[in-house]
């Protein structure tokens, strides 16, 4: 039997249904399988282990049937079962957040009539920018499959690859827990909402699939087939769980238009000073944003993962006086938060340091303004309790997914929650901060069963403290 054959063999083993099991004998390219040759029928079925339908087009368990096992009625039925078929409809339903679902309902659509998502070629995993289904397609998020991250095994870009066979003793981050950047970008997306931060881009974990992504030689050969049996023999198609290529569980970032890289920003305003309002404001964006970085421990804020919009006033005209003159409008995106809530802090190699500590609006104290936005929240055990609970159900749902490694995650954010506090009471500075002594806050339980919680500091530092 060759390879095809078994590839073959082993997609018609997947496929079921409520009541049979199904076994093609003619593969897609008119050859057959060795082993059922000599039958002289299309399809063979085998004995069913399944008890008969129930009424209504239900298996005997009560489920009903897939909608596109009928040939259905209505207008939408046909685009439905394609995309279904094709692409899953992959359970990608936000019922508290419409806006995103819609989002998320053009990217699964765009995909379906080949607008695909186009890989960036810039960074150091496999990412995507999406597009919606419009005519004239507009990109409209970025998404960033679990399996494609810096060290996962089917990232296609190959700066990883030749850092781990040059350099295996500094290959990846020892204090991360190996890919699940994936939820750090989501988990960065939830702590930014929940403290009203309003800097980072809403981020969800989501399913899609797509010609483009990039997948195995099997899973490719794989999809290939069932697409080819479902158009020779569409009675036997209508058996897979699933045609085409499997989804790939990922962050999705909606997309923000009109930002460049804060390394482009800053150096201009080195040489032209920004006007009084407009310098206030960006300081207090940027206080988000360290505010933001040092909860989740972001260990990769560099100025060119983060971006700043800065939209220069429109010009008036000669009859309006200089008071109705605007000043320039600025905005923050903090992007890339794949590499953040570490389960231990930095302590061997690299310190992994805030890029942001070196810039001029770092050695600013903390204004009143942020301390009256994140104070109370942070001072709140309830909060805090909170926050860590969403995490849990966000975290959870990842397949590797350790309870006393995500505890540990808690307890360093717990400990960066602390110093803020501390900072913020005190007047200190960004800069000041993340000169503290880092903390992990460590939860247990006593005899009856309360909560306690235990500080400690961390004595080891890594080799290098400049990077």
């Amino acid at each position: 039997m060759t390879e095809e054959d078994r590839v073959l063999r082993n997609v018609l083993l997947e496929s079921s249904d409520c009541d049979s099991r199904t076994l093609l004998v003619a593969n897609a390219n008119g050859g057959t399988i060795p082993e059922i040759a000599d039958l002289d029928v299309e399809v063979a079925f085998a004995t069913s282990t399944h008890r008969p339908a129930g009424p209504g087009g239900t298996c005997s368990t009560g489920h009903p049937r897939s909608p596109t096992r009928g040939t259905g009625n209505n207008e939408s039925s046909p685009l439905l079962n394609r995309v279904e078929y094709e692409y899953g409809l992959f359970g990608n339903y936000f019922a508290d957040d419409l806006e995103f679902n819609d989002c998320i309902r053009q990217a699964e659509v765009a995909i379906v009539q080949g607008n695909f998502p186009e890989r960036i070629y810039q960074g150091s995993s496999g990412s995507y920018f999406v597009k919606n289904a419009d005519t004239d397609p507009k990109i409209i998020g970025v998404f960033k499959p679990k399996d494609e991250e810096p060290y996962g095994h089917l990232n296609p870009k190959w700066t990883k690859w030749m850092h781990k066979l040059c350099c295996p003793c500094c290959f990846g981050r020892s204090c991360l827990v190996p890919n699940q950047g994936y939820l750090s970008e989501a988990g960065a997306s939830l702590v930014d909402q929940k403290l009203n931060l309003n800097i980072v881009p809403k981020t969800k974990v989501v399913k899609l699939a797509s010609e483009t992504f990039n997948y195995t030689a099997i899973d490719k050969m794989k999809a290939r087939t069932k697409k080819n049996i479902m158009n020779r023999v569409p009675a036997v198609g209508r058996r897979f769980h699933r045609i085409g290529l499997p989804p790939k569980v990922g962050s999705f970032q909606l997309f923000v238009t009109g930002y460049k890289d804060a390394d482009y920003w800053l150096r201009k305003f080195d040489n032209e000073a920004l006007p009084e309002s407009t310098s206030v404001h960006f300081q207090n964006l940027f206080e988000r944003l360290v505010i933001l970085d040092y909860i989740i421990r972001n260990t990769d804020r560099g100025n060119d993962n983060w971006l700043i919009k800065y939209e220069t006033a429109a010009a008036g005209t000669p009859d309006e006086g200089w008071d109705m003159i605007e000043n320039p409008r600025i905005s923050i995106a903090a992007i890339d938060n794949g590499l953040a809530f570490p389960f231990k802090h930095p302590d061997e190699w690299r310190t992994y340091p805030y890029h942001w500590a070196w810039l001029s609006q770092a050695k600013k104290p903390f204004s009143q303004e942020i301390k009256d936005l994140v104070y109370p929240k942070l001072d709140s055990a309830e909060f805090v309790q909170g926050l860590c609970e969403d995490l849990y159900e966000l975290f959870r749902h990842d397949k590797g997914f350790d309870k006393a490694t995500f505890e540990k995650q808690m307890s360093v954010m717990r400990g960066q929650i602390i110093n803020i506090q501390r900072a913020l009471q005190n007047g200190k500075s960004p800069v000041e901060l993340v000169q503290m002594p880092v903390v992990t806050v460590e939860r247990t339980s006593n005899l009856v069963g309360y909560p306690r919680f235990t500080q400690s500091f961390a004595h080891r530092a890594p080799f290098f403290s400049w990077c």
